[in-house]
């Protein structure tokens, strides 16, 4: 990871001195803000609640929700174990409207931190994400609003931490707090392990250690301890952990084996996609079974399309944004789909074969909810 510039380095010109975006506000005052080291505690529920309800159109917390936020805005760190639909996302993006300064959300994939930009837009709330798919413009464009103040969450990769450019952006912000979501990632015992997780405790020394949220739907003791050490929070952390059943939704095993094993799951597959309606997501373990699947799903009228790592950022976003508007019926995909996207209408989640772990499968199945 290249170092920070030094402290007493000017910002470049373009951080400082570039025109705005022609659709951009004013600039405001590049100053930096305090250090975040609490909301007064006869504050915090009144401040919460009142967030909740003008900021996100929300009349009640969700269970586990408010003594995560809790801890947050009184200037602690904390790791949220919570079921996929239970609400992790609320837990800083809160807290970051109330928050001096930026909050930097570090996610894992491309797809998730579009689809929470893109939701946080809509509610009129200051949100951006600087990742490859921007073009060099686009992202100096986005830093220098970060810059003047009119974002309050970044979301970015934890790649990014490797660009100078970037570092040359956090020097002149106050980043008083840090998300990480997917935080499972960090751990080499997680079923998502990301390498580059293992530099935020660095990159969290570097930005002052602040205030820090590590969020995921699943972490043994074991990974909940490693998330802790690797950021560098386990002496300042709460540690919160929901419970883990849906009742929501409804699980079936089907069982295929011997000769014809494979037309068996196809039969079953469609006749699971006809009866539920809705959406629908079908997991394979390799890009080869995904076109397949997807390929057998047209051939059969399915509306389907394909979502792995072979494509290009650009069709990945495309599919994306199709599947969430409703032109997609099925996705096909590997496990790089998925994290964290919020749709309403998915009915079905099909494993055509089954992820490596039992935690990976209930990330996967808890899309439906």
């Amino acid at each position: 990871m290249p170092p920070p510039p030094g402290k007493d380095a000017g910002p470049p010109a373009w951080l400082d001195d570039a025109p705005p975006p022609t659709e951009g506000a004013p600039a405001q005052a590049k100053v930096k803000a305090e250090p975040f080291t609490g909301l007064p505690p006869d504050e915090i529920g009144e401040a919460a609640q009142a967030c909740l309800r003008e900021q996100f159109g929300l009349e009640s917390f969700r269970e586990g929700q408010l003594d995560v936020i809790e801890t947050v805005l009184s200037g602690r760190s904390a790791v949220a174990v919570m079921p996929t639909g239970a609400g992790k996302s609320l837990c800083y993006q809160l807290p970051a409207m109330l928050v001096p300064g930026v909050t930097l959300v570090i996610s894992p994939l491309i797809a998730l931190m579009k689809d929470q930009v893109d939701s946080l837009e809509a509610r009129g709330l200051p949100a951006t994400f600087i990742n490859s798919t921007l073009s060099l413009t686009e992202q100096r464009e986005r830093m220098w609003r970060i810059r003047n103040g009119l974002e309050k969450m970044v979301f970015v990769a934890p790649e990014r931490f490797r660009s100078n450019m970037f570092w040359d952006l956090l020097d002149h912000v106050q980043v008083n707090l840090l998300a990480v979501d997917e935080a499972h990632c960090i751990s080499s015992w997680g079923h998502d392990f990301r390498p580059d997780y293992l530099e935020l405790g660095n990159a969290r020394r570097k930005l002052g250690d602040p205030v820090t949220i590590a969020l995921t739907a699943t972490a043994t003791p074991k990974v909940q301890h490693d998330i802790r050490e690797q950021l560098g929070i386990g002496a300042e952390c709460d540690t919160f952990v929901s419970g883990f059943e849906r009742s929501n939704l409804f699980l079936e095993v089907f069982k295929a084996s011997g000769k014809g094993a494979k037309a068996k799951k196809i039969d079953r597959m469609k006749a699971l996609l006809e009866h539920m309606g809705g959406t629908g997501i079908v997991y394979c373990s390799t890009r080869k079974m995904v076109e397949d699947i997807g390929n057998r799903l047209n051939r059969s009228g399915f509306n389907a399309d394909v979502y792995h790592g072979g494509l290009s950022d650009s069709q990945r976003e495309d599919v994306q944004d199709r599947f969430m508007s409703g032109d997609i019926r099925v996705l096909v995909a590997t496990n790089a789909f998925g994290m964290g996207v919020d749709k309403g209408d998915i009915r079905t989640i099909i494993h055509f074969q089954m992820p490596a772990t039992l935690e990976a499968y209930y990330q996967e199945a808890g899309r439906a909810g």
